[in-house]
């Protein structure tokens, strides 16, 4: 997603990987593979791309919460556009992040950090998670990790707000609804799509605003980022927030890339706060396609159109696990919803006659 971005805006993408798809390795000017995010397995990738082409400025996607030693020895080596680990750090640490929520008087769901005596519509989370990974409901029986918390399920519908910040100010970019994915085995709670658009009122999406020019300056949150939240009948309750440049930044036009790097170094203007005018099809929608068993992807398999984050050859995608991504584009939001269900199920099935 980010090295077509900056393809797009006539930059040369120089990119770190854990999974160097076909897509990336089409938009990167260079690339580099990694087996994780962790310190010792990029170091050599960074001094390879400083040393070849004098780099000097980075902009880091997800998954980096299970590895804030990386985010600092990015910021010792390179200008970090976007957010500082430092601000990455307190958005995982949650007591500090709920209790900031609850200075700004901004609604989220009961929390505890100890095991709760009632177990009904709890879910036990993960301190450093993104996705949906790691969070299940809560069963005092189960084996727990370290570093969870508890917080009580909500009802409702997940969505998540885009926006921009200079560390002051906020502009937003858009309102999204997202939808879920049940993996089974604890994984009921999985991040499965995304699209540009709501059931929110005009009133809450004031709301929504107003607790964005809360947090970006009691978390100096500069860039692209996103605020998830939960609408429960006429209740919103933020979730979290991804401290990064996140997937629905692919359902708008924008030219996002260049306004994450301009409000990182310059700030936001008082026009760049002005609401946003698009054009073309009005709804957009992204959506990770899950294996539904073990696949393996055969020799010259022809991805139809809108697919991305595409597996080479060979590959093994075990089920449970994403096998690409996939984005439709259209006038009507059912519309563009029925297009991804029917080419995830076109896809899912080319492939099983292998």
């Amino acid at each position: 997603m980010l090295a077509q971005a900056a393809k797009m805006e006539n930059l040369k993408p120089l990119v770190i990987d854990l999974f160097a798809d076909l897509d990336t390795r089409h938009y990167a000017e260079d690339f580099r593979q990694v087996p994780s995010l962790a310190k010792a397995d990029i170091t050599s990738a960074i001094d390879y791309f400083i040393e070849r082409y004098a780099v000097t400025h980075v902009i880091y996607g997800s998954g980096f919460e299970s590895y804030p030693e990386s985010l600092f020895y990015l910021d010792s080596r390179l200008i970090i556009l976007g957010n500082t680990p430092e601000t990455f750090l307190s958005l995982q640490n949650k007591p500090f992040f709920f209790a900031e929520l609850a200075k700004s008087a901004i609604p989220y769901p009961a929390v505890a950090f100890h095991a709760p005596d009632f177990v009904d519509d709890w879910l036990v989370k993960p301190m450093q998670g993104q996705g949906g990974a790691g969070i299940k409901r809560y069963r005092p029986c189960d084996r727990l990790e370290s570093f969870i918390y508890w917080q009580q399920y909500q009802h409702g519908t997940p969505h998540s707000v885009l926006f921009l910040a200079d560390g002051d100010k906020a502009q937003v970019i858009g309102f999204n609804r997202q939808w879920l994915i049940d993996l089974g085995q604890d994984r009921e709670f999985i991040f499965s799509g995304v699209i540009n658009s709501s059931d929110l009122s005009n009133t809450q999406k004031r709301l929504v605003s107003d607790w964005l020019n809360k947090l970006v300056p009691a978390f100096r949150l500069k860039g692209l980022n996103s605020l998830d939240f939960i609408l429960t009948d006429e209740h919103l309750s933020v979730l979290e927030i991804n401290a990064r440049p996140s997937a629905s930044m692919q359902l708008y036009n924008d030219d996002l890339l260049i306004r994450h790097i301009t409000a990182c170094i310059a700030g936001l203007s008082s026009e760049d706060i002005a609401p946003i005018v698009r054009n073309g099809p009005r709804y957009t929608a992204y959506q990770i396609v899950y294996a539904i068993r073990d696949v393996i992807i055969p020799d010259r398999f022809d991805w139809p159109d809108g697919c991305m984050d595409l597996p080479d050859t060979g590959v093994i995608c075990r089920a449970g696990q994403p096998i690409c991504s996939i984005i439709a584009h259209q006038n009507d939001s059912e519309h563009v919803q029925a297009q991804l269900l029917s080419l995830q199920q076109f896809i899912i099935t080319k492939l099983e006659r292998f």
